[in-house]
Parts: structure tokens; sequence; C-alpha cells
């Protein structure tokens, strides 16, 4: 599973499809989720707060085929902030597509009053509670924790989402946290600096 997808099921690990995050830290932390996959597949990279386009060559995922296209037909704009508030406001439909179509999750309107809203619930409860339990029993091991995951855990904790996977942790297990984002390669350090701030700045301006 990519990593805007398991960050959207950590963040929405509710039977209902209800988010346990503040709407602005949900948009941000998919944004940069979808970010660090094209950092990972070696599409982009980030540096002092703008992104740069190393490979043009599509992803074999539909979504970050998408994404890519997005960052070199807008070339002018490379701050990395400036995409994680474009990509933060159609986060959650388009990750939450994409584990539709994966069949993780399955589309639901709710028709209230004179307004539908769109969510996404999950298929199976446990599949869908999965990613957590495996973050957590990661940082519950004394073995190395792959780049993918320290990037997960590190959007996590950006957004406020630790809880969530650590609510039974050992201490041990927090401490090993605080000290993944460090050893992160300096692109997805920085990426999750960036995220971090953002989701601040968002709920202290109290973006929906």
């Amino acid at each position: 599973m990519l990593i805007a997808d398991e960050f959207f099921l950590i963040a929405h690990n509710d039977s209902r499809g209800k988010a346990r995050l503040h709407p602005a830290a949900t948009g941000l932390g998919l944004a940069a989720g979808l970010l660090g996959e094209l950092i990972l597949f070696r599409r982009i990279t980030v540096a002092s707060g703008l992104i740069t386009v190393l490979d043009r060559r599509p992803p074999a995922d539909a979504l970050a085929h998408t994404v890519l296209d997005q960052l070199i037909g807008e070339a002018q704009h490379r701050a990395v902030r400036t995409w994680l508030s474009f990509l933060a406001q159609t986060g959650v439909t388009a990750v939450g597509e994409r584990l539709a179509r994966a069949g993780v999750l399955r589309r639901q309107e709710n028709r209230r009053l004179l307004r539908t809203s769109l969510s996404y619930v999950p298929v199976d409860l446990n599949a869908a509670a999965w990613p957590a339990a495996r973050l957590w029993t990661l940082l519950e091991r004394p073995e190395p924790i792959a780049v993918p995951d320290a990037l997960l855990l590190g959007l996590i904790a950006a957004t406020g989402l630790t809880r969530e996977v650590l609510f039974s942790a050992e201490p041990q297990a927090h401490h090993r946290l605080s000290g993944l984002i460090p050893t992160l390669p300096a692109p997805l350090k920085e990426l999750v600096g960036h995220t971090e701030a953002a989701v601040g700045a968002a709920v202290l301006r109290g973006i929906p």
C-alpha cells in the first residue's frame, strides 16, 4: 500500500469513514503523502523549500501519474507549501477514490436536507485498521525501519495522528518515533518539516 493510502486509513480509522483529524491536517497529510510517493519513486526531489522534477516518466500508479503531470504542467510554481495547499484541497477524494478502486473502501453518499456529502467507508474493518497496527509493531521492535515507513511515521507525527498509532505503546516506542525524522533522507525530512508547519498554520488560522 502506498504512503498516502496508509495515511488515509489511519486518519479515517472509523467504521463510518469519519476523519479523526482537523480537516486541514487531514488534507495536508494526504498531500504530503502524495508528494512523498513521488520522491520515493525518484520522480521529484525537495530542497530549500522548492520541488524539482527529476524524471518525467509516468509512475505506474495512476494518481501519482496525475500529480506528476500537475507538477510538470505548472512548473512555474515550485514551492512545497504551495503544492501542499493545492493538493490538500482534493486529497481526501483523490486518495479515497484510489482506495475504492483497490476494493479497500466503498464510496458512500450521505444526503441531508439540501446537501449531499461523500464519505469512504471500509470494506473490511480489520484491513482498514492494519496500517496503524503495523506501524505500532514496527516501533515496538528493535529492527531498523524502512525509509517509506519512517516517512509515514513522520507524517503521522507532523499532523497530530501519533495517538492513533501509539495509544497503547511503551515509552520506548514514543522515543523511537521522535528519533526517526532526523534520520530521513534530506528531501523527505524537509517535506515532513513543511507539512508540520503548514498544519500548524492552518489550524491557527481556523481553516476548515
